[in-house]
């Protein structure tokens, strides 16, 4: 049973609306950075070593299928399960339950490159994650799904991309 709620977590943490949905607000940034020179051709600059953000899903949300240039590292820390969906390069579907429930872990990685998009789908439910990226996240290595183009890709999961894309 959760004591506090989404509407709790939001306020406590100063949570704002991310563009893939859901809400959230970075907590960590390494100062430390890897010069552009010694990352993948992917990654557009130098970046900082690590990131970190707090992210906030609720039932009826979902954060839209996307990519980064680096590997993500999520972590449970309070609400139902998240359902994070990650399509990999040669089109395997992989859904991690993130969480406490059955069959769900409290940590689960997502490789670089790799489309993700995530949803809560126990009814009322939300979930309060952790996200930590290395090398650090930026938004120069953001990339939003676009349905048509990701279905034409992996048109086995035509359906779940439908439902989680935006543009």
């Amino acid at each position: 049973m959760n004591i506090h709620t989404a509407k709790h977590w939001k306020e406590k943490l100063d949570l704002i609306q991310h563009v893939e949905g859901g809400a959230y607000r970075e907590v960590y940034r390494s100062e430390s950075k890897l010069p552009q020179s010694i990352l993948t051709n992917k990654h557009k600059g130098d970046r900082n070593i690590s990131t970190s953000i707090y992210f906030l899903l609720e039932h009826g949300e979902f954060s839209a299928f996307h990519r980064i240039a680096s590997d993500e590292l999520w972590h449970h820390y309070d609400g139902t399960t998240l359902y994070v969906y990650e399509i990999k390069h040669d089109g395997e579907l992989v859904t991690h339950k993130l969480g406490k429930g059955e069959g769900a872990l409290p940590q689960a990685a997502i490789p670089a490159g790799s489309w993700f998009a995530s949803r809560v789908e126990e009814e009322n439910g939300f979930a309060l994650c952790g996200c930590t990226v290395a090398p650090g996240f930026d938004f120069e290595d953001f990339e939003l799904a676009e349905c048509s183009a990701l279905q034409e890709l992996y048109p086995q999961h035509k359906e779940l991309i439908e439902a989680l894309t935006r543009l």
